[in-house]
């Protein structure tokens, strides 16, 4: 017998209305009262996302986490329109997260659709976050990147001239493609609560998070921690470059 995880997922939510009993609710990390469905609908998709860069199109090696270097990105979002970038390593699970404060400017004038992205998230700043978070990697770690649909990354094709990363968007309304950056956000999400201005977090709190998630031990990396395993993996790294200039 098999049972979906959504027919789970009803039973343990109260049938008709959706919601969760109060106790169980105080038991989840979410603290989300409510059951929302996968949307089985597929939206129409971005007009930057072409065929051949859909996730559809992305090696095999990246699935199955056999070659490092795949990444995966988001953005967590707040009040006034804030935003911290993360980017996390498929492999080992290292994460990295992008500080994105408002441009001069947000909130004090009018909003110009045609204007630039003054909330620090448009597509010309992640791309710029993106890149320098990735400028002291070596290219063995530096393969691609796999993100939704989001106009954030736009200038996708100037990212990838930029800094090597093959660029890969998940189908719309499709966060499981990028499973491993998911969870990772809803750690996040214990340090940045939802419904909070996000853009108050200096670079330095956001480098204090990211190491508290880099030196957690997990099971799946035989209870290393996320650090050790990509420190590894720069070790590795860099012996290879120095085998190959001698």
């Amino acid at each position: 017998m098999r049972i979906s995880h959504e027919a789970i997922y009803q039973a343990l939510y109260v049938q008709g209305r959706g919601a969760l009993r109060r106790e169980l609710t105080a038991c989840l990390r979410t603290g989300r009262a409510l059951r929302v469905p996968r949307e089985r609908a597929r939206s129409r998709g971005k007009s930057f996302v072409t065929p051949e860069i859909l996730i559809s199109e992305r090696p095999a090696c990246v699935e199955d986490r056999a070659v490092p270097g795949h990444w995966e990105g988001d953005l967590i979002l707040g009040l006034v329109s804030s935003a911290i970038g993360t980017l996390v390593e498929r492999t080992t699970r290292f994460a990295m997260l992008l500080h994105l404060p408002p441009q001069p400017g947000h909130r004090q004038q009018p909003r110009d659709k045609r204007g630039p992205a003054l909330a620090g998230h448009g597509a010309e700043a992640v791309r710029d976050a993106i890149t320098r978070a990735m400028a002291s990697l070596p290219e063995q770690l530096r393969r691609s990147l796999t993100w939704d649909q989001g106009s954030e990354m736009s200038q996708h094709a100037l990212l990838s001239i930029d800094t090597g990363l093959k660029v890969y968007f998940c189908d719309p309304q499709s966060p499981w493609q990028r499973g491993t950056n998911e969870n990772t956000n809803g750690l996040l999400r214990q340090y940045f609560p939802k419904g909070t201005d996000l853009s108050a977090h200096r670079a330095s709190d956001l480098n204090a998070v990211a190491l508290a998630l880099n030196t957690r031990p997990r099971k799946t990396l035989g209870w290393h921690t996320p650090a050790e395993a990509f420190n590894e993996l720069l070790r590795s790294a860099e012996q290879s470059s120095v085998a190959t200039t001698r």
